[in-house]
């Protein structure tokens, strides 16, 4: 099991910055602004050649109420609880200040090995200051650190050292490897069947899930109640959460990896760069996630801000579920059940029956319905079609409706291919590519839905013409 560690201090001494570097990724919103962050978080990263658990935590606050204030210090109590060990940082440039001394104290109540840092001893005279005053926390000998430029990752190790479990030597077995395979040279190999590739098996991995919306459609509420635990902050103001909290769980025996974003608000109602960042770290757990859940208020069926993230998640190709939360608080649910399909067949008309779960988030209604929807999405979101069928519903299909001629010549389809999944990814090869109207290429799309049982989830058609063997010869 993997040693946890706490980076734990009051706001803007620079605990975010610390756990991107041990991260080896920028995985945590960082700004000049004290209490951006508010859950902690959870990742897996590196002191030197050791292996290690960080958890990045909200700066404490002396706050004991229901405020945003002491949500975030029951936040930072939770992530110490699980903790083997606790980082302690404070700011060498500000010296010791009167909440650091609070802290102190209350770390030494949690029988939990503390290592001291200082933090921002970029330079000898920050470091003199700094250090000279730590000794008076009586944590033993502190630790300069510099965590935007990477000083004293050695001297954090050899501090922790000790209290480092003890390891065994343990021989992984490899990952299986799967050739790469070039599209273009085997295009013209009609008798080449993509859908027989050998995929490399992923079964093991969990499946990634976002959770989206708007500000306060309930999306934190959600996850804690899929978790049925407390583990992200909610509350009745909108934009608590900032940054996008990953959290691994199980469902049905299958491996989850839950991830819970900030609220989206329109692009023009984005002015303040802390918002500015959580929302670019939204897109980037969509652009990073399997299976999407957009969370709507039931008050306010898919409004155009719904329907705008709604239809980027849909370009990115990721496999899409609308849960309408607050579900209880409807009175007429039909005519509100009415309306919704009326959006989805109107607004999103590039994917057909979309799913969709009434839920109650904060009394755990329809919750198991909603996952049991979200794997059975996935499922088909992987599904993989035989080039054999494939070409015969082609020539059944254009034999149906043909092709418009294109200077008086039939511009014929020739062989179609699934080449890829996630989402579902069809080349087809005809004579004029360049010429097949949009129209014709949805009729085949929607076709491709249809007859192959692909409803719901986006679809990509390629469409490619063989290479002539003459084309670049001299006449």
């Amino acid at each position: 099991m993997s040693f946890t560690i706490a980076i734990i201090g009051r706001p803007n001494v620079g605990k975010s910055t610390l756990f991107n570097r041990l991260a080896g990724k920028k995985l945590a919103i960082i700004d000049d602004k004290p209490g951006v962050t508010r859950d902690w978080r959870e990742a897996q990263g590196h002191l030197l050649d050791m292996p290690v658990t960080i958890l990045d935590t909200a700066g404490l606050e002396e706050a004991f109420d229901d405020s945003i204030e002491g949500r975030m210090r029951r936040q930072t109590e939770e992530a110490l609880s699980r903790a083997d060990a606790v980082l302690f940082m404070i700011d060498g440039r500000e010296g010791l200040t009167p909440a650091d001394e609070h802290f102190a104290g209350w770390l030494r109540r949690q029988k939990k090995p503390v290592v001291l840092a200082v933090n921002k001893c970029e330079n000898e005279n920050a470091a003199a200051s700094g250090m000279g005053e730590a000794y008076a926390l009586g944590f033993g000998d502190p630790v300069p650190i510099s965590s935007a430029h990477g000083h004293g990752i050695e001297d954090l190790y050899h501090a922790f050292e000790p209290h480092f479990p003890e390891t065994e030597e343990e021989n992984d077995d490899d990952e299986s490897i799967v050739p790469d395979f070039d599209v273009d040279a085997i295009e013209g190999d009609e008798n080449f069947d993509f859908a027989e590739l050998e995929l490399k098996d992923d079964s093991d991995k969990p499946i990634k899930i976002a959770i989206v919306g708007r500000p306060n459609v309930g999306k934190s509420t959600l996850l804690n109640s899929l978790l049925q635990d407390n583990r992200v902050m909610t509350g009745p103001e909108a934009g608590i959460t900032r940054d996008a909290i990953a959290v691994d769980w199980e469902f049905n025996d299958k491996k989850i990896r839950l991830v819970d974003t900030a609220g989206m608000r329109k692009k023009a109602k984005v002015n303040e760069k802390i918002e500015r960042m959580s929302v670019e770290d939204s897109l980037r757990a969509i652009r990073l996630s399997q299976v999407v859940i957009v969370v709507i208020d039931a008050n306010m069926i898919m409004e155009k801000q719904d329907l705008q993230i709604a239809d980027h998640i849909l370009e990115e190709g990721r496999a899409m579920i609308i849960a309408v939360n607050k579900w209880d608080t409807i009175e007429d649910k039909k005519e509100a059940l009415d309306e919704l399909n009326y959006k989805l067949e109107t607004s999103l008309a590039q994917v057909r029956n979309v799913p969709t779960v009434t839920i109650s988030a904060l009394n755990g209604r329809n919750l198991g319905i909603l996952m049991q929807t979200v794997l059975d999405t996935y499922e088909l979101w992987n599904k993989r079609v035989p080039t054999g069928k494939m070409n015969r519903w082609l020539s059944a299909r254009e034999s149906q409706h043909p092709a418009p001629l294109f200077e008086g010549r039939p511009n014929r389809l020739k062989y179609i291919t699934q080449i890829n999944v996630r989402p579902p990814t069809f080349s087809l090869w005809l004579s004029k590519p360049s010429e097949l109207p949009g129209s014709y290429k949805r009729y085949l799309s929607n076709a491709l839905r249809e007859d192959f049982d692909l409803e719901g989830v986006p679809i990509r058609l390629l469409l490619r013409t063989s290479k002539n063997p003459y084309g670049n010869k001299k006449k």
